[in-house]
């Protein structure tokens, strides 16, 4: 394994792409009240655990990951016959995971490509195994992460949230959008750009809003083969009815399945029960 690859937990990657691609995953951590939980533990908080603290008013937040994680990390896939690490990850526009995974990069033993995607969940996810699968195909550090910047930027995220004021205590968006949202009673469809998470269009309600969540990843996709990811938090029935729908509308253009998952705990933490996200990315 000369180059090794190395993601945060955001990733939101099923575990068996992780565990078939040897992909090294560095958690972040969720908070409710005063307890500290590692994202993907099974003996910490689950994204249902977050879902109802939500629902409750409990104190939820999320921090990143430290540089001693990532060179630990590092440290242990150099110890498995790395030569070079490419390190992918969320947008430092919304949080300091990446900066963390630089700093560390500085004092690892071989050299780490830190990539900052600019997305956020299979956003990222996606970027990594397109640097893993370039990995396979012979590619060194350099080319797999040039391989996930790539795919990180023909990479289209959309997501309905029933309400903005998730993302505006966690400061991903800002009160006065979230503040007319409320008082509008709008459904809004957020996008990522340029690494920040903005509102791309306000429906008046929930159905209109998944139907026109499919229509503009459809439109994202156009006739280009892509990997599409349907992710969801504490509403399930929303998301397979909408995976359903989008592997039929897009037969022939997938090599493979539309992935459907439960977005994690901290991702979690700052979009709210309800969420439904589609992820696009072109090949």
């Amino acid at each position: 394994m000369p180059v090794a690859i190395v993601t945060d937990s955001t990733a939101s990657l099923p575990a068996h792409l992780a565990a078939e691609h040897s992909i090294h995953i560095v958690p972040l951590q969720v908070v409710i009240g005063t307890e500290a939980y590692d994202e993907g533990d099974p003996a910490g908080a689950s994204p249902r655990d977050v879902a109802q603290a939500l629902r409750e008013f409990a104190a939820v937040s999320t921090s990143r990951p430290s540089p001693a994680a990532f060179s630990a990390a590092y440290s242990q896939a150099v110890a498995q016959g790395a030569t070079s690490i490419v390190s992918v990850h969320l947008s430092g526009q919304l949080s300091g995971t990446a900066e963390s995974a630089q700093l560390a990069a500085k004092r690892a033993k071989v050299p780490v490509a830190v990539v900052d995607t600019g997305q956020v969940g299979m956003g990222v996810g996606f970027a990594v195994l397109s640097a893993a699968h370039a990995v396979a195909a012979g590619a060194d550090s350099v080319e797999a992460a040039q391989s996930a910047q790539r795919a990180a930027a023909g990479t289209t995220s959309l997501f309905y949230v029933d309400t903005l004021d998730y993302l505006r205590r966690g400061g991903r968006v800002g009160a006065a959008a979230a503040i007319v949202g409320t008082a509008l009673a709008v459904k809004p469809i957020l996008t990522v750009k340029d690494g920040r998470v903005v509102q791309l269009e306000k429906v008046r309600t929930t159905s209109r809003a998944l139907d026109r969540l499919e229509e503009l990843a459809l439109e994202a996709a156009g006739n280009a083969p892509v990997d599409v990811a349907v992710a969801y938090l504490d509403a399930s029935e929303r998301a397979e009815r909408l995976a359903t729908s989008l592997s039929d509308e897009l037969l022939g253009l997938q090599g493979r399945e539309v992935v459907l998952a439960e977005v994690g705990a901290v991702l979690g933490a700052h979009v709210g029960p309800g969420m439904v996200a589609v992820t696009v990315s072109r090949r």
